[in-house]
């Protein structure tokens, strides 16, 4: 790889790292061909784009970027073999990699993963991030919190509006 095809590298990779606040550094290495695939395969299901890449190559394009983004810690998970799968919902790539050892045994492994400036470093890390909720999905619960007052509310006010309806009713009949 020459000069300029080093240059075009690192800021393709740069503009991919500033496109994405999620994205996790994995070990695929002694993955057959047919594994990668497969992998690959499960990534894509899950919107997770994977690209292996060279580790020189991966630290200067983070080294471009604002320091306040805090990719320092990073590069102590770019030694050996290296595979970026970014996404756009910060736990896909750990449910993507837990789906394919769940069939395919302990690779990938995690070497590190960004989420939104926070980093999470090890394997160890992968249950955790697996179980973080989507914001989608912390939307969806903080509206479900907003709305049951008010269902409440207007659940209690319709009961008490039949009892009061009832009443009068009850009234009218005997003045009749």
């Amino acid at each position: 790889m020459n000069k300029t095809d080093k240059a075009a590298a690192i800021e393709s990779l740069k503009e991919r790292f500033e496109q994405n606040e999620y994205f996790y550094i994995a070990d695929a290495s002694t993955l057959t061909v047919e594994q990668v695939n497969k992998l690959r395969g499960i990534c894509y299901e899950r919107g997770v784009s994977m690209q292996v890449v060279k580790n020189t190559i991966a630290r200067k394009a983070l080294e471009q970027l604002p320091a306040e983004n805090n990719y320092a810690p990073l590069f102590d998970a770019l030694k050996g073999p290296s595979a970026l799968l970014f996404a756009e919902v910060g736990n896909a790539p750990a449910k993507a990699i837990k789906e394919f050892r769940a069939e395919k045994g302990e690779r990938p492994i995690l070497k590190a993963a960004y989420i939104a400036s926070s980093i999470y470093s090890g394997d160890d890390q992968l249950d955790k991030l697996a179980k973080l909720k989507s914001r989608d999905e912390v939307l969806a619960d903080i509206l479900t919190l907003l709305q049951s007052p008010m269902q409440n509310l207007l659940g209690g006010l319709k009961g008490q509006g039949a009892k009061l309806a009832g009443a009068l009713k009850t009234l009218e009949e005997r003045e009749a």
